[in-house]
């Protein structure tokens, strides 16, 4: 079968023939149909992240998919179901608490491994197996887009968590501001919408732009972080009850204190690399505690925020998807999905049409 791979370290990725896998007890043989491709692939590329299966000497990409069961050995899944895989699974030492507790997106760093990322192949192959509980059942109507339910996924959660921290009183956020315009952050725009009254997305592209048009055609306001910092904000347009990060960049998680209303809450889902600069410690501290803001990391998600993706998903507008997708690549043709331009938002790889 075909497969698409990157060396140990980092480096072009490969179009490889591998043997198709065989699936086990409980397990599904699924068919790939696309494979979505986003930052931490090409992170993976560049050596920063990423790490083959132990004594492999590479990695097969994609942690972003959907299929189709060819096969199953698992009650429950019959062949023609569309799935989309999770990306987690236990480390090679076995299951653990956070696996057996069904919350393996809550599992640190070594008590995992994750598919297409570190320590797993992943799913940018004809076929991959898969054990039932790690496939989510998905809607005929999703299949083309499918590949994007595990980054909506990652907004579910960290939105479940934000609006958790909240909990303890009556909070209804009506103003919510989207760091970056890149294809999570467009997602997340879109889903957030559905959540709160004004929503403002944060980036740095000039007009005209295929991001903007898609702000702004969402109901949405534009930022211009080159005209407007993080922090000027709240005076320039207004204070923000939800903050979603998506940016990676580390001034950000700070920045968003001062852009918080009071009551208001951060969440953070971009993974900087080391970057030392200064804060006033004592000023954001203060923030914090008097006026009961909050900041929230999440990573990874799990079961119930496919489930909940999935069905946010199903009530975005048609027109996003297209809009949102700019390349779908054939698996001949796949290095095309690992070019970016001006006008690249997301890409994917096609194993087989829809």
């Amino acid at each position: 079968m075909d497969a698409i791979a990157v060396p140990a370290g980092g480096g072009a990725p490969a179009l490889t023939t591998m043997e198709r896998p065989t699936p086990g007890p409980d397990e599904a043989l699924v068919r790939v149909l696309r494979v979505g491709i986003d930052g931490t692939d090409h992170e993976i590329l560049s050596g920063e992240h990423g790490e083959p299966p132990a004594g492999a000497d590479r990695l097969v990409l994609g942690h972003e998919a959907v299929g189709v069961v060819a096969h199953s050995n698992a009650a429950g899944l019959s062949p023609g179901t569309v799935v989309v895989p999770m990306v987690r699974r236990p480390p090679p030492s076995g299951s653990n608490q956070y696996f057996e507790r069904g919350e393996p997106d809550m599992a640190p760093s070594g008590a995992y491994v994750e598919r297409g990322i570190v320590g797993a192949h992943g799913y940018c192959s004809s076929y991959f197996t898969s054990p039932a509980e790690y496939l989510v059942e998905l809607p005929e109507t999703l299949a083309e887009f499918g590949f994007l339910v595990e980054p909506a996924s990652i907004t579910e959660k960290a939105l479940e968590h934000a609006l958790t921290t909240r909990s303890a009183f009556e909070w209804e956020p009506e103003s919510a501001l989207v760091l970056g315009n890149g294809s999570l952050g467009l997602l997340s725009t879109a889903m957030i919408a559905q959540r709160c009254d004004r929503v403002y997305c944060l980036g740095r592209r000039d007009r005209p732009d295929p991001t903007i048009d898609i702000i702004e055609r969402l109901g949405a306001t534009y930022i211009d972080s080159r005209e407007t910092a993080l922090a000027e904000i709240p005076r320039a347009y207004e204070p923000m009850d939800l903050v979603y990060e998506a940016t990676g960049y580390a001034p950000h998680a700070f920045e968003t204190i001062e852009a918080l209303a009071p009551n208001g809450v951060g969440a953070l889902v971009g993974v900087p690399g080391d970057h030392a600069f200064e804060i006033d410690g004592g000023d954001l501290h203060r923030a914090l505690v008097m006026e009961n803001k909050a900041l929230v990391g999440s990573v990874n998600s799990g079961r119930p925020h496919f489930e909940r993706a999935i069905e946010t998903l199903s009530s975005l507008p048609d027109w996003l998807f297209d809009a949102l997708v700019t390349t779908v690549a054939p698996v001949e043709s796949f290095a095309d999905a690992f070019v970016n331009t001006d006008e690249t938002i997301k890409t994917a790889i096609e194993f087989e049409t829809p």
